[in-house]
């Protein structure tokens, strides 16, 4: 029997989905909570308790999730998604640059690492224009820059309130959107679903209270998609896109933890059943992942 392994840590209703799926199926699963974790960092190989067919991350800490991951795929543990995945989807420069790499379209962005150097890259970009953490999710943090009052006083309290991470000023230019984004569900080389995210508000995450409502998959919403899936190294990730006012498609993030529980049923489609599909083939071998260090690989 296939030995599967799930990281997680709180478990939300998307791992109570994807443990059914796993148990309806007759699968052999182990739950692997990460608060109870020690990883030996030692020669000699794979401990035996680690030995998996495969493994699916869903941890909400970025730092700890890519730092598994990698020691896994040190052991040759096959890891869904991997730490390439990780390490790229994790950090927004890193995603704007492999998108970009790819040839495929992005809203306009800066960075910059200091207070009068972010003030440029805005005025740059021109108002309204978005600031981001590199590092964050769940539409937190984010601040429209609508002049350079603004600006000025959200730099600075930033720079004196924030980590280290707030050190670094990701800008971005503001797309004006028709009331919505768009969330790309892509399993390997397929666009499974989509769903529109409509909210009064700017920041159209459902984390921040934006409905949901299904959004039909045209080939070119596919291919986009499932290229810029693949140009941070293709998995199981949720796309983020944003329409311009003529209608061009922008990709803004890549999601490799993705959440999933307020879009299967809008969509009509089994997204834990999906995920499940792609684990197996990748337990089989049928699906190749991204190597943790040596870029990327599709089956």
């Amino acid at each position: 029997m296939m030995r599967i392994g799930v990281l997680h840590a709180r478990i939300r209703l998307e791992e109570k989905l994807l443990f059914a799926e796993l148990e309806k199926r007759g699968l052999g699963i182990e739950r692997i909570h990460v608060e109870n974790l020690r990883m030996p960092l030692e020669p000699g190989g794979r401990p035996s308790e680690w030995d998996f067919d495969v493994l699916l991350e869903r941890c909400i800490s970025h730092s700890r999730a890519s730092t598994m991951l990698r020691v896994l795929e040190s052991w040759g543990v096959p890891c869904v998604n991997p730490s390439r995945l990780a390490e790229v989807c994790g950090d927004k420069v890193a995603t704007n640059l492999a998108l970009l790499e790819h040839g495929l379209p992005v809203p306009r962005a800066r960075v910059a690492f200091t207070p009068e150097a972010a003030l440029e890259a805005i005025e740059e970009i021109g108002y309204p224009a978005v600031l981001k953490p590199a590092v964050g999710s769940w539409g937190r943090l984010l601040a429209r820059v609508n002049d350079r009052d603004s600006a000025e006083a959200i730099l600075e309290h930033k720079a004196t309130l924030g980590t280290y991470h707030h050190s670094i000023f990701y800008v971005q230019e503001y797309i004006e959107k028709p009331g919505r984004d768009l969330r790309a569900f892509v399993a390997g080389d397929r666009c499974i679903c989509a769903i529109a995210r409509t909210s009064e508000h700017w920041i159209t995450n459902t984390a921040r209270g934006a409905e949901t409502s299904n959004f039909v998959v045209t080939p070119e919403f596919e291919r986009v998609s499932v290229a810029a899936a693949n140009a941070v190294g293709g998995g199981i990730l949720a796309v983020d896109l944003l329409e311009t006012q003529d209608g061009e498609l922008l990709i803004n993030e890549v999601n490799y933890t993705m959440e999933f529980k307020n879009s299967i049923a809008p969509t009509g489609v089994d997204i834990p059943a999906a995920i499940v599909d792609y684990l197996i083939a990748v337990g089989r071998g049928e699906q190749t992942v991204a190597s943790g260090l040596t870029g990327a690989a599709h089956g």
